[in-house]
């Protein structure tokens, strides 16, 4: 008996049809690895810089006699879940690439992301300044304006005559202030104002002002932050978003940084279907000094989920935040 004849292979992909296509992944898989990738972004721009030299082996800068010691720590970043301390930090083989290895160890802890052990994104600093007893927060105050004493003699100043008499004190006291966002973490601001709401539309808060500090040179940056996100059957108080904006700006930030940070808390925090997060402000940095530009602002954007992957619905919260 003759065997049946092969049936000839489809000119369509079987994925073109109504099976599955075999790059496809699931919402929650792109989800988390967009997460991830903002993890190790931020992590990334915590660290301290070095130089790279593209003309030395392998493309990776030349460790110099000015650098050695602290060219010991650029190494793979390896995160640490379980300690923020310093001597904890362990060294591993240099990365073979000059982006991997133009960074040192980064100062800040970043997983889990919303809340380690009660830092939320700490600096190794964070936790002897949050449980700091009344004694020892007078005790950084004096040292604080100690330092900021020897700033006024080294600009030309002196430190005693009348107008700068009780200025390193005031000074030291606004720092803290500045710096406030270092006692709060997101559990506290939060506090279980998390609430289940069928409601799947679009959810912003514009026009929030946010004050911080740029952390390269300790001038301002001031501006606005926009926030939106589609609830996915959780929806989180209104006040909360500004307050999330005020505790993540409220610390030594580059912009870029700022906008993930809070972008990432929604999105673990809430889950949903997509966040989006839009900073505009000016820098102080680049107006007072440097380039002197004026009328220069600065914008950065952070969007998860379907406020990635969805144009229609990126250009839906973009418009909203734009009409005056």
């Amino acid at each position: 008996m003759d065997s049946p004849p092969l049936k000839p292979k489809p000119a369509i992909p079987s994925h073109l049809t109504n099976a599955p296509s075999p790059l496809s992944t699931s919402t929650e898989a792109r989800d988390r690895k967009e997460r991830d990738t903002l993890y190790a972004a931020i992590e990334s721009s915590s660290r301290g810089r070095q130089a790279v030299n593209f003309d030395g082996p392998n493309g990776q800068f030349k460790p110099s006699s000015s650098n050695m010691d602290s060219l010991a720590l650029n190494c793979k970043h390896k995160p640490i879940c379980n300690d923020i301390d310093e001597e904890t930090w362990k060294e591993d083989s240099a990365a073979p690439t000059p982006l991997a290895t133009s960074r040192a160890h980064s100062p800040y802890t970043q997983h889990p992301t919303i809340d380690f052990d009660g830092l939320s994104w700490p600096s190794r600093g964070t936790r002897k300044r949050k449980e700091a007893t009344e004694q020892q927060k007078e005790e950084r105050l004096t040292k604080l304006a100690g330092a900021v004493r020897t700033i006024l003699e080294c600009v030309g100043e002196d430190p005693d005559r009348e107008g700068l008499l009780d200025t390193p004190e005031r000074y030291a006291k606004a720092l803290l202030f500045f710096t406030k966002g270092y006692e709060e973490n997101l559990r506290d601001i939060v506090n279980g104002a998390v609430f289940h709401e069928d409601h799947d539309e679009l959810v912003i808060v514009k026009d929030i002002e946010i004050f911080s500090l740029c952390e390269h040179h300790l001038v301002p940056f001031t501006g606005k932050m926009h926030i939106g996100y589609i609830p996915n059957r959780r929806v989180i108080g209104l006040s909360k978003l500004a307050r999330i904006a005020e505790m993540f700006s409220r610390r030594l930030q580059v912009q870029e940084r700022l906008t993930k940070q809070v972008a990432l808390a929604l999105s673990e925090m809430l889950q949903p279907q997509g966040v989006a997060v839009v900073v505009e402000s000016s820098h102080l940095c680049m107006v007072m000094r440097g380039v002197q530009k004026t009328g220069a602002s600065t914008v950065t954007s952070c969007m998860l989920g379907r406020m990635r992957s969805t144009a229609k619905t990126r250009e839906e919260f973009l418009n909203l935040i734009s009409r005056g």
